[in-house]
């Protein structure tokens, strides 16, 4: 249970991306707040929800019996990890009876007490010295260093990205090959159209328009088979090693996940690459002469 001030708290869960929520939705006016007939809005985990519900239950804090309710789901929160209820502490402190004190007593009263900072740049050494030896700093930036740059990362990402040029290099391979192999056909009809009254640069943009069909076809096909891979081989397949340097005994916390730009990226590079490799073939047959291509009995 997180007892925070909630106008704060919630700039603060909205400018980490950590769970953001309005804060008109934990804070309350009414005088008796907190009992069966005006629960205490309380923000939660799905897994407390599923445990909570929706309805009002009960809390056994400080001799007293306070009535919350789920007014807020999220999945994650700075202050807290898992399992965790967040509740405005003006409202708490009013039901509890420390009043007008809140502010001074609430954080004495159910310890420990956390101090959550954010900012552009956080000097860690300036703010342990600060605090003394006797108050535990950590930095979310130190935190996640600890999970990155594992040797399993990084030959990871250099597999991939090795992989990528590969498949790039023989998807332009394919290309080229296939449209040389078209050569002498493209070249004989871009002599025919020039005979039928087609501008050089309309022969050339007919043949550019003729390759886009079956390059759509080809990437939306790519596209699809990604996502269906995806779908299919996330269920089963634990990347928390991968992801984290340090998973420890957390579980598996990492998995495949659908991402569109992954996937209609290399969709657009095939159709761009396939027009780009059409449009200069066209260019190129363009500057030649038609005389062989015209031979008696091939214009008609």
């Amino acid at each position: 249970l997180a007892v925070v001030d909630a106008a704060s708290y919630a700039r603060l869960a909205a400018r980490t991306d950590l769970g953001g929520f309005p804060a008109g939705a934990l804070t309350t006016d009414a005088a008796k707040t907190g009992t069966a007939a005006s629960p205490l809005p309380v923000l939660a985990s799905p897994s407390m929800r599923d445990v909570f519900g929706t309805e009002p239950f009960s809390l056994w804090m400080d001799g007293e019996d306070i009535v919350l309710r789920v007014s807020e789901i999220r999945t994650t929160t700075p202050a807290l990890s898992d399992d965790f209820l967040v509740v405005d502490r003006t409202a708490l402190a009013r039901r509890v009876g420390i009043g007008q004190k809140a502010n001074e007593d609430i954080a004495s009263r159910y310890l420990p007490s956390d101090l959550l900072v954010t900012g552009d740049h956080i000097d860690g050494p300036a703010l342990r010295k600060a605090a003394g030896s006797k108050v535990s700093v950590r930095l979310r930036a130190t935190e996640r260093a600890g999970y990155v740059d594992s040797p399993l990362q990084t030959g990871a990402a250099r597999v991939y990205s090795v992989a990528v040029v590969i498949g790039a290099g023989y998807a332009a391979l394919t290309l080229l090959l296939a449209l040389a192999r078209a050569a002498p056909e493209r070249t004989a009809l871009l002599a025919r159209l020039r005979t039928m009254g087609l501008t050089r640069r309309q022969a050339r943009r007919l043949l550019v328009l003729e390759a886009l069909p079956q390059a759509a076809l080809a990437a939306a096909g790519g596209a699809l088979t990604g996502w269906a891979a995806i779908q299919l081989l996330s269920p089963g397949l634990d990347l928390t090693g991968l992801a984290l340097a340090t998973a420890g005994d957390q579980g598996p916390v990492a998995q495949l996940r659908t991402d569109a730009l992954s996937l209609l990226l290399p969709a657009l590079c095939v159709v761009l690459l396939t027009t780009a490799v059409a449009a200069g073939q066209a260019w190129w047959t363009g500057r030649r002469g038609f005389v062989r291509e015209l031979r008696a009995g091939e214009t008609s």
